[in-house]
């Protein structure tokens, strides 16, 4: 990959000392749009923020003269920097620059400044201080100014909530064009990920949060440019096609993120006489149990009749625990990939022989004492399940999943 960066003498001698602050403007055939925002830009940061920065304008392979007024405005301005890149990607060109910036906080901005400058402090102040690691522009949190079309609102939102629904994320607005990112968190962060488009901030932004980092947000004035050129229909496409391959790779276990998690110091915070990550896990197993037992429920009520309480209650038991398992070992205990995942399941058999045990010795005890309805019987069963639930929690925390920490995704 070809690199070319031309600054002005006066830049060279603000890069003799490392900026605190590197601002990206990422462009691509921006020749009349990339002037006025890399001197407005330049402006507020030399008069509104009390930190020594640059402006790297980060051309991914224009066709246009954008090159030509990069350099030129590299030429006269100081702290402004041209890199030019022979291939397309928004993705691409952030990870390269800030790959290679000597900052300690590193930032983009969509050359448009749809979102109003006023927030570009508070977005990285966190960052400088160290409170955050990441830091992002929000139009969608509570104080936000945002003036755009019914068509963008709605595909925005959607496409957020796309993302709770499928990769959990609890981040309010992903692709708005104004984020901040510690340097030493983006040194470890950034070689995960494969994005070199539109997707690279949602990529970043999930595997961030799924290390247990901690991003900060800044309700922001944006007003939409309604000569933005992005493809929407492409452009979702891709993000999809992103979220699935991304679902893949944490469900794989492939990321090393449980690493970067203790490589950062963002564990847990410790509670006197509370293990590690207790509430989380009970929270988790207490849903995967209730599924189960509804389950389960409707399975005896249905072979019941059929095959008799206690065979109902064997397959019943048997088809939910094997479910149960699988469940708990990806939601509760957040184990990834498929080491050991036979190892577990056999375990999870014998924690299904004591659930066994408890549901069908309380049928057993009941039959000689009378012969109930099925009600009585479920109302039997309902009080067994929530025994041997404890029962099974504390062997599969204690014993099941005890093993191979490396392999646990905490977040």
């Amino acid at each position: 990959m070809s690199l070319s960066m031309l600054p002005s003498p006066a830049a060279e001698q603000v890069r003799i000392v490392a900026p605190t602050l590197d601002v990206v403007v990422p462009v691509y055939n921006e020749e009349i749009d990339l002037e006025p925002c890399v001197r407005r830009l330049h402006e507020h940061l030399r008069t509104g923020v009390p930190y020594p920065f640059r402006i790297t304008i980060a051309d991914n392979a224009s066709t246009d003269s954008t090159r030509d007024v990069a350099r030129r405005l590299a030429g006269e301005l100081p702290g402004v920097v041209a890199v030019h890149l022979p291939e397309k990607g928004r993705g691409r060109a952030l990870k390269h620059v800030w790959t290679h910036s000597d900052a300690a906080v590193l930032a983009y901005l969509d050359v448009d400044l749809s979102t109003d400058l006023g927030a570009l402090l508070p977005l990285v102040a966190p960052l400088i201080s160290g409170h955050s690691d990441l830091a992002i522009g929000s139009r969608l949190a509570r104080g936000s100014r945002v003036v755009r079309g019914a068509k963008r609102e709605f595909i925005s939102r959607t496409y957020n909530l796309i993302l709770r629904g499928t990769l959990s994320a609890r981040f309010s607005d992903a692709q708005c064009g104004f984020k901040a990112i510690r340097a030493d968190v983006a040194e470890r962060l950034l070689p995960m990920v494969e994005d070199t488009g539109w997707f690279f901030d949602t990529e970043l932004l999930v595997l961030a949060e799924r290390a247990g980092l901690r991003i900060h947000e800044v309700p922001v004035d944006w007003i939409d440019d309604p000569d933005s050129r992005v493809d929407i229909v492409a452009t979702a496409i891709a993000d999809l096609r992103g979220i699935a391959r991304l679902t893949r790779a944490l469900g794989s276990g492939r990321l090393p993120l449980a690493a970067l998690r203790r490589q950062l110091g963002r564990n847990p915070l410790p509670v006197p006489g509370v293990p590690a990550g207790l509430a989380g896990q009970l929270l988790r197993f207490a849903a995967v149990g209730v599924a189960s037992t509804l389950a389960y429920l409707l399975l005896f009520a249905l072979l019941r009749n059929g095959f008799g309480p206690q065979a109902a209650n064997l397959v019943a038991l048997l088809a939910t625990a094997v479910a149960n398992t699988a469940a708990n070992r990806r939601l509760t205990f957040r184990v990834r990939g498929s080491d050991g995942a036979w190892r577990h399941q056999a375990q999870g058999l014998v924690v299904f022989a004591v659930g066994l045990g408890l549901t069908s010795g309380s049928l057993a005890l009941l039959h000689l004492a009378s012969d109930p309805p099925t009600i009585v019987e479920l109302g039997v069963l309902v009080v067994a399940n929530l025994v041997a639930t404890g029962v099974r929690f504390l062997l599969m925390r204690g014993w099941v999943f005890r093993a191979a920490p490396a392999s646990f995704d905490q977040a």
